[in-house]
């Protein structure tokens, strides 16, 4: 026995404390913990009888950022009097930082309390022990400090080669040579289906939508003690982000997107990860492995991602809205370049303006301008249209081949669904099949399992069913009806179907932002486009006067006003619109003035006698009288759809193109026309018929 052992120290308890650093350690080293238990024997041989054994701490560290249980109960027993040693097969199981350990040290110099390893005892109150424990601790931190910085330098010189392999998320499986897809079918699929809703959506909450609306599910990985499992998950937006947004979808070998800082709160010290921004990453290895998406592709969907979190401050306009405000996250104010806020008045809150108030909400200073919303919407769509149509041909063209050859993603996905559950159903009946028909215990359990999954399977067949008759099959228009649709771009434009997140996107795609100011003289808005590209466009609008208001016409007075003004001068155009019922925005009656002010803002040509006869326009009496037949014969004809022919309006005038009766398909018609070749009669689903009954 020790000189430094007296028989104060032996009437009170020994605490053994036990502790290793990771829940690794305690699984694997097995002889380290029970290297420390054996410290009860030393204790015992020491002579101390009553020895408690402290061990709440295996797994935890004691490098001073997590909290120990153990430590802290034996520190304060410790403080209260009531322990003679502490021991530990190492003095650094107790701890390997400054704090802890001098706080020990301290107590047990107070109360008498020694401290003891498997080699030495050692005793606070003398000056050569308590130094001897001092530079252990140094010592001891030190070595901990060394040991952690010779692991983060060799995972960094290994990740800078690309070589360190860490768990990868879901649809990536770690091969020999590194990162490669996971070899199931269904779980590519979702992925893919995934970027592609994004880049169409254009934000990660649109998406979310989309998935719920559908009832479809996303992959998840999950630790299992057999393995890495897949788990299909209905979707939440942490987890559509945070696949969005991981460098590997997109071909990319990234090391270092995080860092840990320790952050004390109330007196307790605790780890907090940090996202470092991507230029501060620590290892970035573009196409190092075949990603779902290209890195240029991926690169641009983050750029979007980031543009969609706006704020007073920032450049970008914020997510698409579902709002009226076309411009909404566009206008920047001339006067203090802040950003206009919307705002809706009105009886009904359906009158737009916009307000630069941010002044008055921050600083509370008088707001700068405030301005209608609907005439500087009109100006700058126009602007917009303007820019757009020299490519509007093909771009529908090129939109209807795409979407023609695209396949109905949530059938496809519903298909791969069925297809695994078809898989578990079978693997069902091989169970059940396979068990002894006696053992009824288990027999029962796999007929329900069975039962289980064929209801899922009928199920989802049944939707599969549903989804494909609500949504059948597109065909691919034509190239002649696509370029009349996009010769009528601002009538699709103005139409109250077309989807506003589409043309706020697609302004937002071409326009950067809009400076505006309010010149109260002249009466007008001064609005300076800034187009992406870096050109320049200046538009003055007409600000609305006080009590006047901006009612348009419906876009199918519009849409039928394009196609009369071929044949039909503005006067009669009034006359085909009011025996029709059709009024103007403010309800009144057409008249010359009202159809030509209309033609004016929607920048449609007046009729042209000239215009009419170069482009061959006829109606329905000089149509028949150019083929030699009836117009009854020729309006039948049209109502076949043997010959193509325009009619805006139920009663209106018939719209011929001559280019369009020199068909082959016309000249038949014509031909059997003239000689009496009578079509048999078409059955008429209206007709009665007329049956006596039998019995």
């Amino acid at each position: 026995m020790s000189e430094k052992i007296t028989a104060k120290h032996l009437q009170r308890k020994a605490i053994l404390y036990i502790r290793q650093s990771s829940p690794h350690q305690v699984i694997h080293h097995t002889e380290g913990r029970r290297l420390q238990y054996a410290m009860k024997e030393r204790l015992e041989q020491l002579g101390w009888r009553e020895i408690e054994v402290v061990d709440e701490d295996l797994g935890t560290t004691a490098s001073g950022v997590k909290e120990r249980a153990g430590f802290e109960r034996m520190v304060v027993e410790v403080s209260m009097g009531k322990v003679g040693a502490v021991a530990a097969r190492e003095v650094s199981r107790f701890a390997r930082n400054s704090r802890d350990w001098q706080q020990l040290i301290e107590v047990c110099r107070v109360v008498d309390t020694l401290l003891i390893d498997h080699e030495t005892v050692y005793d606070p109150r003398r000056g050569n022990d308590r130094l001897l424990l001092g530079l252990k601790g140094s010592l001891n931190e030190y070595e901990l400090d060394l040991l952690r910085h010779r692991a983060q330098e060799a995972r960094r010189e290994k990740a800078q080669r690309g070589e360190l392999f860490l768990p990868p998320p879901v649809g990536y499986l770690q091969g020999a040579t590194g990162y490669e897809k996971d070899p199931d079918l269904r779980v590519q699929q979702a992925i893919e289906q995934l970027f592609y809703k994004l880049s169409e959506l254009g934000s990660v909450r649109q998406v979310l939508f989309w998935y719920v609306e559908h009832a479809l599910t996303l992959p998840v990985r999950h630790a299992t003690p057999t393995g890495w499992q897949i788990e299909w998950r209905r979707p939440n937006y942490t987890m559509i982000y945070r696949m969005v947004t991981h460098p590997i979808y997109g071909g990319t070998y990234a090391w270092g997107k995080t860092q840990t800082q320790v952050v004390w709160d109330a007196s307790v010290s605790r780890q907090v990860k940090q996202i470092r921004p991507r230029e501060q990453w620590l290892v970035l290895l573009p196409n190092r492995h075949e990603g779902y998406i290209t890195w240029e592709q991926f690169q641009r969907l983050q750029q979007m991602i980031s543009s969609n979190a706006a704020s007073p401050s920032s450049e970008s306009p914020g997510a698409v809205r579902k709002g009226p405000a076309l411009l909404a996250g566009l206008l920047r104010c001339r006067r203090c370049a802040r950003k206009l806020l919307v705002y809706y008045t009105g009886g009904e809150h359906n009158v737009l303006r916009y307000i630069c108030s941010r002044a008055r909400l921050d600083n509370a200073q008088p707001r700068c301008i405030s301005l209608g919303g609907n005439g500087l919407d009109e100006a700058v769509s126009g602007e917009l249209l303007r820019v757009l149509r020299p490519a509007a041909v093909k771009a529908a063209l090129a939109a209807a081949g795409q979407q023609a050859g695209q396949r109905d993603q949530v059938v496809a996905t519903l298909k791969l669904e069925l297809q695994a559950v078809r898989y578990g159903a079978t693997r069902a009946s091989k169970q059940y099949d396979a068990a002894d028909p006696e053992n009824r215990l288990v027999a029962e359990e796999l007929e329900r399992r069975w039962n289980k999954a064929l209801e899922q399977v009928s199920r989802l067949e049944a939707r599969i069913a549903q989804e494909e008759k609500e949504r059948p099959v597109p065909t691919l228009p034509t190239e002649e009806s696509l370029t009349n649709l996009a010769s009528q771009l601002e009538v699709v434009w103005q139409d109250p179907d077309t989807d506003l997140r589409l043309k706020k996107r697609l302004l937002r795609t071409l326009i950067k932002e809009i400076v505006v100011d309010v010149c109260p003289e002249a009466g007008e808005i001064l609005a300076i486009i800034h187009w992406q590209g870096g050109v320049h466009t200046e538009l003055k609008v007409a600000r609305r006067r006080s009590g006047q208001t901006r009612r348009q016409a419906a876009p199918s007075i519009v849409e039928a006003v394009e196609m009369l003004v071929r044949i039909c001068t503005d006067e009669r155009i009034a006359g085909v619109l009011n025996r029709h019922g059709l009024r103007t925005g403010h309800g009144n009656y057409w008249t010359l003035e009202r159809v030509e002010s209309l033609r004016k803002v929607r920048n449609i040509p007046a009729y042209s006698v000239e215009r009419r006869q170069s482009e061959g326009w006829l109606n329905l009496t000089q149509a028949a009288a150019f083929l030699g037949v009836s117009t009854t014969s020729l309006r039948l004809s049209v109502e076949r759809h043997e010959i193509v022919a325009l009619h805006p309006l139920p009663t209106g005038p018939w719209i011929f193109k001559r280019d369009d009766l020199l068909q082959p398909t016309a000249n038949q018609v014509v031909r059997r026309i003239k000689q009496h070749q009578r079509r048999p009669t078409e059955p008429d689903p209206c007709q009665q018929t007329l049956s006596y009954s039998t019995t």
